[in-house]
């Protein structure tokens, strides 16, 4: 028993170090098979992201306007997880956007370089996100931090569950081996015991609850199928691209109940 919670230990750490800057202990180790393990991690990754960035926003609040907190939140989960997801978000721009073919897109999307797409649809998404949690109640701004983040990376780990990795190597290439019902179900539990815990507290509502969840499930599904059509599966930087469009979806979602 304690060494198989160990071991879901490690792996959890693992995905804390794969996806963001924190340190982790330095008994985890490292192997490749466990990084691969740990995708079902992810989402709970994604909780502590949004720990972090809502309770930066609290204390910023504390000191300066909302808007000002908002932005300085955001600027903590950059920071924090190194623009892995937003460098994601870019790149996919730039290769749906400029690509004609499922190669050319692929090319695109491997290029470091910054394009056009990748520019204007970054700075829009997060322009986007600090203008919704700009105009949300402030004492809704930490609970959508807080759902938004685990949520948002539950719907990039079902393209792992579901799709195929069709790049021959790149940064998600070690995760993107099937992953079962039951990794994926540890990823649902993950963004199931801290919304419900909101709700029960009563930071969120049942109703709002399910429209964000429904807002997340359709640009996922609209974007896999996307996917789909232009490359026939996905890659490291759909990953990125599903979570930031997730993330975002739910905070238009709220904010939209709470109007």
């Amino acid at each position: 028993m304690i060494a198989a919670a160990v071991r879901q230990l490690r792996l959890f750490f693992i995905a804390l170090q794969f996806f963001t800057r924190l340190p982790v202990p330095r008994w985890v180790g490292f192997e490749m098979a466990w990084l691969q393990q740990s995708s079902r991690y992810f989402p709970a990754v994604g909780v502590v992201v949004g720990g972090i960035v809502a309770l930066t926003y609290l204390l910023c609040a504390m000191l300066w306007p909302q808007p000002v907190a908002v932005l300085l939140s955001v600027v903590a989960g950059i920071w924090v997880t190194g623009a892995f997801h937003e460098d994601g978000f870019a790149d996919t721009c730039d290769g749906m956007g400029g690509g004609m073919t499922p190669q050319r897109v692929m090319e695109i999307m491997t290029d470091s370089r910054i394009g056009t797409y990748g520019a204007v649809g970054i700075g829009l998404l997060l322009a986007l996100k600090c203008t919704t949690l700009s105009l949300l109640p402030p004492a809704l701004v930490a609970p959508a931090l807080l759902l938004a983040h685990p949520a948002s990376r539950l719907a990039s780990a079902a393209l792992i569950w579901k799709l195929d990795y069709v790049k021959g190597e790149g940064k998600a290439k070690p995760l993107a081996q099937k992953m079962s019902g039951g990794e994926f179900l540890v990823g649902v539990v993950s963004v199931a015991a801290p919304a419900l815990l909101m709700t029960w507290l009563g930071l969120l509502t049942w109703a709002a609850l399910a429209v964000a969840l429904a807002a997340l499930t359709l640009i996922s599904v609209w974007l896999a199928r996307r996917f789909v059509r232009r490359i026939g599966g996905y890659t490291g930087d759909c990953l990125g691209a599903v979570q930031q469009a997730g993330e975002a979806a739910i905070y238009l979602a709220l904010l939209a109940m709470a109007a």
